[in-house]
């Protein structure tokens, strides 16, 4: 039985449940056993958003606020510093030196002390080198000498350790849940008051965020610039000539994203393509730099990414009827009123479509801005990567992630709600 008419027949049979009740609640079972039906038909793609979408996401925010490791490693003296008083200019007890000591110990004989001195260093530069050192001297000395003499071993190991703000750091590296990543990825800091500032040293992230808006939408305005045209045309022009135009829109897709991206660094580089053919145009007289530089990053991403301007707005202008043109002509209409009052409104959800194609796919792209973009033309994606690969800072790559989604959905709202498809009205 079709779903449509046994759902009329249901619903029919409920709008006579006050005559007949057992109509009623078969009815009911039957409308039940539709919804049930409905739902094991999309289980397949829920469970597939569930572990292939929600599931990363969710790890990456959890990641991004969780840090376990400097809790794990010391978590007596992290107990001992919650019952001092950091607000003042005291240290700590003797009792938390010669824990921590003895802690410290324990790290360099087993050889965690990286991890303590990699973890407190984001929050205290210069404490790195501090606790590595001191765990190198600390771990060959008797276990009841450094319960007695704790305090002393740590200053004679770095002087580092007789300042109240080394410790504070400490206590607030070994907080499990921290807002420190999202802070650093907005170029933001604690001060030892623990007030929120803006960073003393470098400020990079907020100028990458820019700089990758920035491009994103210079790729996606040139794509609509290119790719309109060419879409006009292949929607207008005869099936034979249209369909091979159209291989040739999708011939990029056939061949690996490397290889694209690796010939244009031989179309770029000094002695490449590009430079030998404006040297024999008379154009230069020496090479220009094009290769490593945001302009690189925009052109070869301009050549990845036009075919998915190209087809949103071909598969609406082959829809369009020509007869809505003529009919504006016919009234009166020169032919660029016509185009730009009929025509172009009709096209925009085509061009609506491909440019949040084309700039949310170029906000998160990363192959390409690593190999010809240099430092000059790398976007948040690969300082993410960075930190993921060469750092193994994880939480701050987390909260840079997720600060990307933010910003990604918040421009889609904007968008959706300035000139998005359902505010699109014919002038």
């Amino acid at each position: 039985m079709p779903l449509a008419a046994s759902s009329r027949r249901a619903f029919a049979h409920a709008g006579d449940a006050a005559l007949n009740p057992e109509e009623a609640r078969q009815a009911r079972r039957e409308v039940l056993r539709h919804k049930r039906n409905c739902l094991l038909l999309v289980l397949p793609l829920l469970a597939f958003l569930v572990f292939a979408f929600f599931a990363p996401i969710g790890s990456m925010l959890y990641r991004s606020v969780y840090q376990p490791n400097v809790s794990e490693l010391i978590p007596r003296t992290l107990s001992q510093l919650a019952q001092w008083d950091s607000s003042g200019a005291a240290l700590p007890p003797d009792e938390t030196f010669s824990i921590y000591a003895a802690e410290l110990a324990e790290l360099g004989r087993t050889r965690q002390s990286g991890i303590l001195a990699e973890a407190v260093n984001r929050v205290y530069p210069g404490a790195s080198s501090a606790i590595k050192a001191s765990a190198r001297k600390l771990r060959n000395q008797d276990p009841q000498a450094l319960i007695q003499d704790g305090r002393e071993l740590l200053v004679q190991a770095s002087p580092l350790w007789g300042r109240a703000d080394v410790w504070r750091a400490l206590e607030r590296a070994g907080q499990a849940y921290t807002d420190a990543n999202f802070l650093t990825a907005l170029d933001l800091e604690r001060n030892h008051d623990g007030d929120i500032q803006v960073r003393q040293s470098a400020k990079i992230y907020l100028h990458l965020y820019g700089k990758t808006l920035l491009m994103a939408l210079i790729i996606t305005l040139v794509c609509m610039g290119l790719g309109y045209p060419l879409a006009y045309y292949l929607a207008h022009a005869p099936a034979k000539v249209s369909n091979m135009l159209l291989v040739l829109v999708l011939l990029p897709f056939w061949t690996s994203l490397l290889v694209r991206t690796t010939a244009w660094i031989a179309i770029l580089q000094s002695n490449g393509v590009a430079n030998a053919l404006l040297e024999w145009l008379g154009l230069i007289d020496q090479p220009l730099t094009l290769l490593y530089t945001r302009y690189a990053t925009v052109i070869a991403m301009t050549h990845i990414l036009l075919p998915f301007m190209i087809l949103p707005l071909y598969s609406v202008m082959r829809g369009i009827d020509p007869s809505y043109v003529r009919a504006a002509v016919s009234m009166g209409s020169s032919p660029l009123s016509a185009f730009r009052r009929v025509y172009l409104p009709l096209t925009l959800p085509g061009l609506s479509a491909g440019a949040l194609l084309v700039f949310i796919v170029s906000v998160g792209y990363y192959i390409t801005p690593a190999l010809v973009g240099g430092t000059d033309g790398q976007m948040i994606s690969n300082i993410i990567a960075f930190h993921m690969q060469q750092t193994n800072n994880w939480g701050l790559a987390a909260a840079l992630g997720t600060l990307l989604l933010v910003l990604i959905l918040a421009l889609y709202w904007i968008y959706d709600r300035v000139v998005g498809s359902g505010n699109i009205k014919l002038g």
